[in-house]
């Protein structure tokens, strides 16, 4: 069994920035892949970022592309995603997942994806 748990959601002001951290346990891959969905109220879950497990290659989606950025910490089982320039569309819940097979050019298709984590809350308002 795998876990991952979320957290440094909160909330922010426009312009500003969060750095949320996804720590893994359990039964990991040597080189497991993570990728970050958010989803806001009534609106599908979305793919923002992903960072392959084999080469490090991360993706961002056109939404987040420049003000996001991933990156992992193989030592602490953590990857982190680092917010900045955040936008009140930015508002949405926001996982982190993984899967025995990501493929690089599906990376933000969720059903790849079969251990998620619970979510945290980001909330961009003035």
């Amino acid at each position: 069994q795998v876990q991952l748990v979320e957290s440094g959601g909160g909330l922010v002001q426009p312009g500003g920035s969060l750095r949320l951290s996804c720590t893994a346990s359990g039964n990991l891959l040597d080189d497991y892949s993570i990728g970050w969905f958010r989803q806001a109220p009534g609106e599908e879950r979305e793919g923002i970022s992903c960072i392959m497990g084999s080469n490090d290659r991360t993706y961002y989606a056109n939404s987040v592309k420049g003000r996001f950025t991933v990156s992992r910490d193989n030592a602490k089982n953590t990857v982190y995603l680092e917010m900045n320039i955040l936008e009140p569309r930015d508002t949405a819940n926001y996982y982190c997942a993984t899967g025995p097979v990501i493929l690089e050019d599906a990376w933000d298709v969720a059903a790849w994806y079969d251990h998620w984590g619970q979510g945290t809350q980001v909330t961009v308002s003035s």
